[in-house]
């Protein structure tokens, strides 16, 4: 039975073999919903390349932009409202593709990324080598996925599990950071 309905829903175009992999969205699909827009971080993950890398880079530049106008009080605020949000995002966008860990998906990226830059202590706000370090350490973490990232991005096929992996990578790039701070 082919539903041309369940296949749109599913992400794949009416007709489509079940099989088939999803559809690499696009700026129509960016724009028909708050969800996906939010998602997939305003456009940074529609590339076909490391969009994880656009969505990350994009946190950088939001965080400078932003950071001088809010308080700590401040971030915990849009960060809370970012894993809230953007785990219901990640959901209905995933499940709209047809993939719930899309890569395009980078609002994971974005919050974890701004908690990474948060942390960083107060000097470092503005030192751009401390940003450009946390910004390596992340994408490395994201990318290599070390226990238990690879076990949560593996069985938590979610919008929790879409947010917990890249929250997990930011701690860890937080430890390392640490560690690289207190060494040198």
């Amino acid at each position: 039975m082919n539903d041309p309905d369940a296949a749109t829903q599913a992400g794949r175009a009416p007709g489509a073999a079940a099989d088939a992999p999803p559809p690499r969205p696009d700026r129509r699909f960016l724009f028909a919903s708050p969800w996906h827009l939010l998602a997939l971080g305003f456009g940074s993950g529609l590339p076909r390349f490391t969009p994880g890398t656009w969505g990350t880079l994009l946190a950088w530049a939001l965080f400078v932009v932003v950071d001088p106008y809010l308080s700590d009080l401040g971030w915990l605020g849009l960060i809370a409202a970012g894993l809230y949000f953007g785990t219901w995002a990640a959901q209905r966008t995933g499940t709209a593709l047809g993939r719930p860990d899309s890569g395009h998906i980078v609002i994971d990226e974005m919050v974890a990324f701004w908690i990474v830059l948060v942390m960083l202590p107060d000097e470092a706000h503005s030192a751009i080598l401390q940003q450009a370090a946390a910004f390596l350490l992340f994408r490395l973490f994201d990318v290599v996925k070390p226990p238990p990232v690879r076990w949560i991005d593996q069985r938590w096929k979610n919008g929790i599990g879409v947010m917990l992996d890249d929250l997990v990578a930011a701690l860890f790039t937080l430890l390392a950071l640490a560690l690289w701070l207190r060494i040198a």
